[in-house]
């Protein structure tokens, strides 16, 4: 049996920034950088401004790892751990952000008919991607961990801020939703601190505050879904200026055992890793915490039954990529997205 992972790495989120910080790089605000790890994943900040600038870092710093604590699934003490341990057993009373993204999750569980799921960690348990030693659960492990999936066992109790997980063993994950909600933190605190142009990466999930600084707009890659380590890590690249641009895909966590490919987004309703003939989707949103669920539920709905739901929602766009590299994108996207690569096929969404 033959194993492989993939990660994304910290070469590539430097080779993104590269592109979206390479043109007009001589500003006269000073370029201040900040990078760290919180929330599971390598976090890149970049803002241009003065000296009063760093305090206003250190505080959305600071509140990212406040997020974090209450929303890891594996830190002790978490509202999400919490929840976890006392499923089937009594309410838990959590703090304000962490009600507002559960309760968010929800939302976009409803709009999407499930394909967003917070409830699906554990599936995401029994399957274990991230491990070299893992292999592929049996149809009866997968069939009795789908019995504790379902966002509708959910209860949120609004005038006492608690989560009650309904059954024993039923556990969440805010993963697919936490990142978008810290980058819309972080964003609101440094704009709030006077900061008028900057950029915010989250391992895959991408936030930029208002234009350069010489009044252009960003110019943010997408990475290359089949990636072969040579040639341009990207496909595209969008222009666009104070949004959020989300990125799911299958090459960001994977395993291949005796030849077939296993990635880390799961069906909700099916249990094993979803399969809607993409290889990637990216959401461009005005914010992250929408572009972070959405990117995560398209992804498991595919292109024609996604585009149902973005025509429902207000300034939302979307590039998706097909198995047979087609790359769809949202009209008004038209004039804003470049492709890089001659293997990509550009096409617009009838």
């Amino acid at each position: 049996m033959n194993i492989r992972l993939k990660k994304l790495g910290f070469f590539s989120v430097v080779v993104i920034l590269l592109l979206i910080l390479q043109s007009g790089c001589m500003y006269n605000q000073n370029e201040i950088k900040r990078d760290l790890f919180a929330l599971n994943t390598i976090i890149n900040i970049t803002v241009y401004g003065n000296k009063t600038t760093e305090k206003v870092l250190d505080e959305a710093i600071g509140r990212l790892y406040e997020i974090e604590n209450r929303m890891s699934a594996t830190i002790s003490g978490s509202d999400v751990e919490l929840i976890n341990i006392n499923a089937g057993k009594i309410p838990v009373k959590v703090h304000d952000d962490t009600f507002f993204v559960v309760q968010k999750a929800l939302e976009y569980s409803e709009i999407t008919d499930g394909a967003f799921d917070i409830s699906i960690y554990p599936l995401v348990k029994l399957w274990d991607i991230g491990s070299y030693t893992r292999k592929v659960p049996s149809e009866e492990e997968i069939t009795k961990t789908l019995e504790l999936v379902d966002y509708k066992k959910i209860k949120l109790d609004v005038d006492e801020r608690t989560v009650y997980l309904e059954k024993e063993g039923m556990a969440i994950d805010l993963g697919g939703i936490a990142k978008g909600y810290a980058i819309d933190e972080v964003k609101g605190i440094l704009k709030r601190g006077g900061i008028k142009h900057g950029i915010i990466y989250m391992g895959g999930d991408i936030s930029v505050i208002g234009s350069k600084p010489d009044s252009t707009h960003w110019r943010i890659g997408i990475q290359d879904p089949r990636y072969d380590n040579e040639g341009t890590r990207y496909f595209a690249v969008v222009e666009k200026s104070d949004r959020s641009i989300v990125t799911s895909g299958d090459y960001e966590r994977y395993m291949e055992v005796d030849g077939v490919r296993y990635h880390h987004i799961f069906h909700p309703h099916t249990g094993y890793p979803v399969d809607s003939n993409l290889m990637s989707l990216t959401v461009v949103a005005q914010t992250s915490i929408d572009a972070d669920a959405l990117s995560t539920a398209l992804f498991v709905l595919g292109v024609d039954d996604g585009l149902n739901v973005i025509e429902e929602l207000n300034e939302i766009d979307i590039v998706a990529v097909t198995k047979d590299k087609k790359v769809y994108f949202s009209k008004r996207l038209e004039n804003k997205i470049n492709i890089v690569k001659d293997d990509y096929e550009k096409r617009l969404f009838e």
